[in-house]
């Protein structure tokens, strides 16, 4: 691809595409702000806090996997400039997920703090999402461009826990529904295509550079093994032409 094409795509992404994300990311919380407030006809039904509560740790779960998916397509496309949605899509992740817990602990259990620690300890589905949640502290607090300098290739190994994330994030939720499976086990579908083309996409590039390495060491090889042979060897020099021509001559006497 062209530089002036690179250029147009990056202003598109910021311009245009990144904008209209951030607008889209907005409006399950604007709508769920308005459901409280009874804004516009908006409603959370007969048990909000039950609503406020699913519908924050759903979209925490659907930007966690909108995030992965950003590499995939840099993949795929080979534009790089998709990556500038990365970082977006990680906080309001992080911000949802945030929020999921927040209505947990204010509305759900009224700041009853020992209540809180109690099912976190007893319940299995609680404490892997408040586990997801504490992973998810330093991946939002290491977003920046400063954290990212500072901390150089530890910053990319730090933020590979966004996959064990995402699998607690979904356990979790299969976990939490008990009854009406199929919106985790979707959710368990994605993640793990996403894993299959980051698996694939890794494959690639170790045969892609077996390769490269083959082709760049088998003429050094070669050379090697021909200077390894015995000097008696017919090899390609005009003594091994000579026994070759020798050699043709006596079948043609002989044939009948």
């Amino acid at each position: 691809m062209s530089a002036p094409d690179r250029q147009k795509f990056d202003r598109l992404i910021r311009i245009v595409i990144k904008p209209l994300v951030f607008a889209a990311a907005l409006l399950p919380g604007i709508s769920l702000l308005a459901g409280t407030f009874g804004l516009h006809r908006f409603t959370l039904g007969a048990n909000p806090v039950s609503t406020l509560l699913h519908t924050c740790g759903k979209w925490a779960l659907i930007f966690l996997l909108l995030t992965l998916c950003v590499t995939p397509m840099r993949n795929i496309t080979g534009r790089v400039e998709w990556l500038r949605l990365r970082r977006m899509l990680g906080l309001f992740a992080f911000s949802y997920a945030l929020l999921h817990f927040l209505v947990y602990l204010v509305l759900d259990q009224s700041f009853n703090l020992s209540a809180v620690l109690k099912d976190i300890v007893k319940r299995p589905y609680i404490t892997i999402g408040f586990t997801a949640l504490l992973l998810l502290i330093p991946l939002a607090v290491t977003s920046t461009n400063a954290m990212m300098r500072r901390l150089g290739r530890r910053w990319q190994k730090l933020h590979k826990l966004v996959y064990a994330i995402a699998v607690l994030g979904v356990w979790h939720y299969y976990w939490e529904v008990k009854a009406d499976v199929r919106q985790p086990m979707f959710y368990a579908g994605i993640l793990a295509a996403l894993f299959t083309l980051r698996w694939w996409h890794a494959r690639s590039r170790q045969v892609a550079r077996a390769r490269r390495t083959f082709d760049q060491r088998a003429p050094d090889a070669m050379a090697r093994g021909m200077r390894a042979l015995p000097a008696s060897f017919p090899c390609n020099d005009s003594s091994s032409s000579s026994v070759l021509g020798q050699s043709m001559q006596a079948s043609v006497t002989d044939t009948p």
